[in-house]
């Protein structure tokens, strides 16, 4: 197979927000460190723009439209939290086309691990609304796009993100081929993600919300991890893993409160390194949040050093907290795997 593959894209420093914590100084931290690291070893690409069809298959062309317009004169708030300028809207391009990029890579090029590291993130976008600093929902056109360009059957998201992932649970709610597994502090913005919304429809069951009080740390986030995604991983059979990949759930983020470390994101890629390596599938990751520089620079490369390396590493011994066994609990009526 080949090496490992990281898209990035210079438009990605081209939104200007100022002072707002979503601002070009995540992406010039997150390259500096990877550099300093010879980029781990990664072969390093530059991402395409995304295709109308790509987005539309999540987004409706008015959606699009909205955001291209208001970039053409130049931006402004989309709501309180969520500002564009002028280059927006061809960063949030190419930050849907490294979805896509990635998943062509690993479901078309035999590529076994990938990333995609841009910004504006993604996963707060919903199908017709931009929001929580996202304008599309990368992850989401890249589950898409592997389930309609590349006839994959099944794709689980994974949501390490400390805010829920509303857009992406509301993309694929009513939907049985994408598992979408969420972690994150609630209550907290944006106010969804709670336990009882497990999907509707067709969809029953395969939305699996995970949320966890403020204060949580690295044991708590792992448990979830070990205990119910990696089991719902061999049950659900995907035939491609994907994480929604923020850092806001740092312990020196200033936008929430829980307390996960560098070594706890490095904990989680390992074990969803090994949930891809016993499937004997392909893992991508897509960047969504983290606020602190130094704590998302680091992190971020701890999560690409256990993703990447040539031998898998060590899996942490994760015991079975008590939120992990209420979820259990609660999900076993959909998945045995969890009884």
């Amino acid at each position: 197979m080949t090496v490992s593959v990281l898209f990035r894209h210079p438009s990605s420093l081209e939104p200007d927000t100022g002072a707002h914590p979503e601002n070009a100084r995540r992406i010039v931290a997150i390259e500096r460190a990877l550099s300093e690291r010879d980029w781990l070893g990664w072969d390093v690409r530059e991402s395409p723009a995304a295709t109308r069809e790509q987005i539309e298959r999540v987004h409706p062309a008015r959606h699009v439209d909205r955001i291209e317009a208001l970039c053409r004169r130049g931006g402004g708030m989309i709501d309180m939290d969520t500002l564009v300028s002028e280059g927006s809207f061809e960063a949030a391009l190419h930050a849907a086309g490294g979805a896509v990029a990635m998943v062509d890579a690993l479901l078309g090029d035999g590529v076994r691990c990938a990333a995609s590291l841009h910004r504006p993130p993604g996963h707060h976008a919903e199908p017709a609304q931009a929001m929580g600093f996202c304008l599309f929902g990368n992850v989401a056109i890249g589950a898409a796009h592997a389930l309609e360009a590349h006839g994959a059957r099944r794709v689980l998201i994974f949501d390490w993100d400390v805010h829920h992932g509303n857009g992406t649970n509301a993309i694929f709610r009513d939907r049985d081929d994408v598992l979408f597994c969420s972690v994150h502090q609630s209550p907290l913005y944006p106010g969804t993600g709670r336990a009882s919304d497990v999907g509707r429809g067709a969809g029953e069951g395969y939305t699996v919300n995970l949320p966890v009080p403020g204060g949580s740390g690295d044991e708590v986030f792992l448990s979830h991890v070990e205990h119910v995604v990696r089991p719902l991983a061999r049950e659900f059979a995907p035939d491609l893993l994907l994480l929604s990949a923020g850092y806001d759930a740092h312990a020196e983020d200033p936008l929430a409160g829980c307390r996960v470390t560098d070594d706890g994101f490095a904990g989680m890629a390992a074990l969803m390194r090994a949930a891809a390596d016993e499937l004997a599938v392909p893992l991508g990751l897509v960047l969504e949040g983290g606020y602190d520089l130094a704590a998302l620079s680091r992190s971020v490369v701890a999560t690409l050093e256990a993703l990447g390396a040539d031998e898998a590493p060590p899996v942490p011994e994760v015991a079975l907290d008590p939120l992990a066994a209420d979820a259990q609990e609660r999900l076993a009526a959909y998945w045995p795997a969890l009884a």
